[in-house]
């Protein structure tokens, strides 16, 4: 590991300089070898961007291990003087940090620079503001005093997704650098660039030099390392299930806590007595962002009595989705975000397709377009138990499967080893309130979708996860939780 600061290390991504460099103590730091960044719109290189390993890892820990105690001693009000800070730096880059995350990741660039860039500068004032209320009523035993408090706990290997990179990143980043602990984040290797302008966002903020580390590299060399050793005090990843295992592993031989949201194949179920219009409109904004959502209600259930005319108007609305260039304001739909990741879902629709799945839109890449873009597909005729109802594609494929009774209806939407979300849609509250009450979830939406208030609690059941994020549910993780007992003044121990 060497350090460089010549202009070679520094990308220029749609008009905007990257550093392509770790982020570690407070400095940039690059290694000897690289990896390639290219666009999902139209495979243009980005940049090639340092590739850590073990000794980078290692010095990340020792940075945020040696910056701990100085930000864990930090007031509470200063540290969220701070945040606020580096939400005022991110509203002052939203055009910027929205252009790059549109090259590197192939969202709508309209997405990011109304909603999601946005809620990234709401993720650091939200939970600095939140700190500042954080709390529990004292309360006594036999005369004595019990006082509940949230101590630092110390280093945070922080592990983030490509699809929504940034917002996802700084839900995390937030609520760890709020309760004084201090952060090594690695991003996803499919989309690092904006983790990079994070850092120097901190850095202008004011944020002491190894409170947030940013490393960069593969998930098998950098991220492995990472969460091995053993002076990490948490570990948080969002990502896949085979990768949670490794992690959950050795986290497990140095007992570091873990939190883990894995996705999800959630159902969205349209009962007879549903308002019709809004359920169409909700089924097809589950191709959003190509698809690559963790909440996307990719199993669509429905009534059998009203299933033809529903396939009827959503056939109609989803064909009216204009695919193309994410930076084109009329864009509906963008790319997928890697080659590997478009054949691993058109494999799992021509599998679904030669066990006898119907497509009634789509079926494949979009070979007008070329390149990353995979058409919107809903399929039919498909068994419960099919891999194409019961595995996650995370791409814009929905299933459509018909019910009858209530019974069965629950009976299709807990039938997966997933339990992130679920989605209902009915006219009847007594339904509404039965259903909900029945189903495997860690949120369900009723008429409506991806309402999120980040005091909510957020995570999964089953195989969609360990924990929850939000509100003090964040800051219960992040820390010791400590209990102090104080004897009445006055009062004499006598041994």
């Amino acid at each position: 590991m060497s350090e460089r600061h010549d202009t070679a290390v520094v990308a220029t991504v749609a008009g905007v300089a990257v550093d392509t460099r770790h982020w570690i103590d407070g400095r940039r730091v690059t290694s000897s070898a690289t990896f390639p960044d290219a666009s999902p719109i139209d495979g243009a290189p980005l940049a090639e961007i340092a590739r850590g390993g073990a000794a980078e890892a290692a010095a990340a820990v020792s940075a945020a291990r040696a910056a701990f105690p100085g930000w864990a001693a930090t007031g509470r009000e200063e540290r969220a003087r701070i945040l606020h800070a580096i939400a005022d730096g991110v509203d002052k880059r939203i055009e910027e940090l929205a252009a790059v995350e549109t090259a590197d990741n192939g969202a709508l660039l309209r997405s990011h620079r109304r909603g999601v860039m946005p809620r990234v500068a709401h993720n650091f004032r939200f939970f600095a503001d939140w700190l500042l209320t954080l709390g529990h009523e004292d309360f006594e035993t036999r005369g004595h005093t019990n006082h509940v408090s949230w101590d630092p706990a110390g280093v945070c290997a922080l592990i983030t997704p490509w699809n929504a990179p940034l917002m996802l990143a700084t839900w995390k980043v937030a609520p760890a650098l709020a309760a004084g602990n201090t952060v090594v984040l690695k991003p996803a290797e499919w989309s690092p660039l904006t983790a990079s302008l994070l850092a120097d966002i901190a850095a202008e903020a004011g944020l002491p030099a190894g409170v947030l580390n940013v490393l960069q590299g593969y998930g098998e060399e950098a991220g492995a390392a990472l969460v091995r050793d053993p002076r990490v005090a948490r570990i948080s990843f969002t990502g896949s299930v085979p990768t949670a295992r490794h992690i959950a592993g050795a986290a497990a031989a140095n007992l570091i806590p873990v939190s883990l949201e894995l996705g999800g194949k959630s159902p969205l179920l349209v009962f007879a007595d549903a308002d019709l219009d809004l359920a169409v409109e909700l089924a097809v904004e589950q191709y959003d962002n190509a698809g690559q959502v963790c909440l996307a209600g990719t199993r669509l259930l429905v009534e059998s009595s009203i299933a033809e005319e529903f396939t009827r108007r959503l056939v109609e609305k989803a064909a009216a989705l204009r695919q193309g260039d994410p930076r084109d304001e009329a864009t509906g739909i963008g790319p997928n975000i890697h080659p590997d990741h478009v054949a691993r879902i058109d494999g799992f629709v021509q599998r679904a397709l030669a066990c006898g799945a119907r497509a009634v839109i789509g079926g494949g890449p979009n070979t007008e377009l070329g390149g990353l873009y995979y058409r919107p597909t809903l399929l039919t005729d498909v068994a419960p138990d099919a891999e194409i109802v019961t595995e996650e594609v995370f791409g814009p494929v929905l299933t459509l499967q018909t019910f009858d009774t209530e019974e069965e209806a629950v009976a299709l939407a807990n039938g997966t080893r997933f339990g992130l979300a679920a989605t209902l849609l009915t006219g009847d509250q007594e339904r509404a309130d039965r259903v909900t009450r029945q189903l495997v979830a860690g949120t369900v939406w009723v008429n409506c979708f991806f309402v999120r208030d980040l005091q909510a609690p957020f995570g999964g059941s089953r195989q969609s996860g360990i924990g929850r994020e939000g509100g003090t549910w964040s800051f219960d993780f992040y820390c010791d939780i400590k209990n102090t007992v104080t004897a009445p003044k006055g009062l004499q121990n006598h041994g």
